[in-house]
């Protein structure tokens, strides 16, 4: 059967990113094969198909860390043809033949159920960027951080991970204070439900080692300096939960957060993240984000249309969600 993929290649001078027509043949190992209904655009994506970062360690490979469709063979016990199924991460898309394409065959350990209330485009408007989002705010609760706790800012969040994670939270009932450099995005925050815009300008450069005490938590999806103030702006007993590197690698700041106000740093991975954890966290999503909003904060693109926005979402140009639907 033949279907159409991105296809990442690389030689001395370089690597490309060319759509091309594969068949089944070229299709990795696995127990269950998928039609591919859609992927989405994520920050590691944009890594991928740039050549900015190292992410793809596989040549030639087909990008997208994620990507959600029906079943249609399967030798896993877990699930069987017509199944309709969403995989985020696993090495999709850097060791493994990834979402940019209309057929996957993967492990079904790494795949789970759609749960109800969500259809396919839906899961891929979330994608994982929403799917990191809600494990950052499962990280909070555990952390004690309830909506009565206080604020909690959300950094990066024009982006993907920011703006599921600030609709998420405010459905949830609590007081959103997002961080942007957008200026013109102020609007649309507020209509996912930030309830105050903080420029980014205030978080991004070095800063005290402590600060005054602002917000009970924090989602972060930017890293360096940011990531250092908002721990320094933390609340005593708040927790902050760190997914992202838009910023840098580094943590610029200092243990006084730490031990002077008890503050709470978690990390938040979403690539090897537990099948449970996976399953809640989808569920949560189901239950828990407006769906209205969701389509706000979306874009749909072809499969052709996704390697001019890659450079994009690198520089900060690309607002929400995209879903990539691999028909067109």
């Amino acid at each position: 059967m033949s279907f159409r993929a991105i296809r990442l290649t690389k030689t001395d001078s370089g690597q490309t990113a060319t759509l091309t027509d594969l068949d089944d043949r070229a299709l990795m190992e696995g127990d269950v094969e998928i039609n591919v209904a859609a992927s989405t655009l994520n920050y590691k994506d944009g890594l991928a198909l740039t050549g900015a970062a190292p992410i793809v360690r596989r040549w030639p490979l087909t990008p997208g860390i994620d990507f959600a469709g029906e079943v249609t063979r399967s030798d896993h016990p877990g699930f069987a043809p017509g199944d309709l199924v969403v995989l985020n991460g696993w090495g999709v898309g850097e060791s493994h033949d990834g979402g940019y394409a209309q057929r996957a065959r993967v492990r079904g350990d790494w795949l789970v159920r759609l749960p109800p209330g969500l259809d396919l485009h839906q899961a891929m408007a979330i994608g994982t960027a929403g799917y990191t989002a809600m494990l950052c705010i499962l990280a909070l609760e555990a952390g004690g951080v309830a909506p009565a706790s206080g604020d909690v800012l959300v950094t990066g969040a024009a982006g993907g991970v920011g703006s599921v994670a600030v609709a998420l939270l405010a459905g949830l009932g609590y007081r959103v204070i997002a961080s942007t450099g957008r200026p013109g995005e102020a609007d649309y925050l507020r209509s996912l439900g930030a309830a105050e815009i903080v420029d980014r300008a205030e978080l991004a450069s070095p800063g005290r080692p402590l600060g005054k005490e602002r917000w009970a938590g924090v989602v972060d999806s930017v890293g360096s300096h940011t990531l250092a103030n908002a721990l320094a702006q933390t609340r005593y007993g708040g927790a902050v939960a760190a997914c992202g590197l838009a910023q840098g690698m580094d943590l610029p700041g200092s243990v006084a957060p730490f031990i002077l106000r008890g503050v709470t740093l978690m990390g938040v991975d979403s690539v090897m993240c537990p099948t449970p954890r996976r399953v809640e966290a989808w569920g949560r999503l189901a239950r828990d984000l407006d769906l209205a909003r969701l389509a706000a904060m979306t874009t749909t693109v072809g499969l052709g249309d996704v390697m001019a926005l890659a450079p994009k979402i690198l520089a900060g140009q690309v607002r929400g969600r995209v879903v990539v639907d691999v028909s067109r």
